[in-house]
């Protein structure tokens, strides 16, 4: 594995963390929710009674990159993946996203900032099984 130096942009990379961060931090702050993309999305079906909050949390999430475009462009897209194994991605995400009672988002970044023991082990589970598939594609099945 070689790093592209070029493209390498670390200060930028910590800029957005630092971003996300302090985003969930004053959302739960403020309004004591936490920041999990599924279950706000996901919401917007199933929870009549703050809908509004969750579809400007969805906006928000989609103005986000159309605002980043008036002062730079947005990083080229490349996917290297057919649409079925795309759609079977998705597929499998979802359900570990149902079976672990919340994504990434809510575990990693706004369950681990609360100390919450079944977050940690969310986000262990999430990252292991991520470098074993990563693994497993790229050396144990020859891709």
């Amino acid at each position: 594995m070689t790093i592209d130096w070029i493209h390498f942009t670390p200060w930028a990379a910590l800029a957005g963390g630092a971003l996300i961060g302090l985003a969930a931090a004053l959302l739960w702050w403020l309004t004591g929710r936490i920041a999990g993309i599924s279950g706000l999305v996901g919401g917007l079906l199933t929870a009549p009674s703050d809908w509004a909050f969750r579809l400007a949390f969805t906006l928000g999430l989609i103005a986000a990159p159309l605002l980043w475009r008036l002062f730079a462009p947005l990083p080229e897209i490349q996917l290297s993946a057919s649409f079925a194994w795309m759609l079977a991605a998705g597929l499998v995400v979802g359900v570990g996203v149902k079976l672990g009672s919340g994504c990434t988002s809510g575990h990693g970044v706004c369950g681990l900032a609360r100390l919450s023991p079944r977050s940690l082990a969310a986000t262990l589970s999430f990252m292991a099984t991520g470098f074993i598939t990563v693994w497993l594609l790229r050396h144990g099945l020859g891709g």
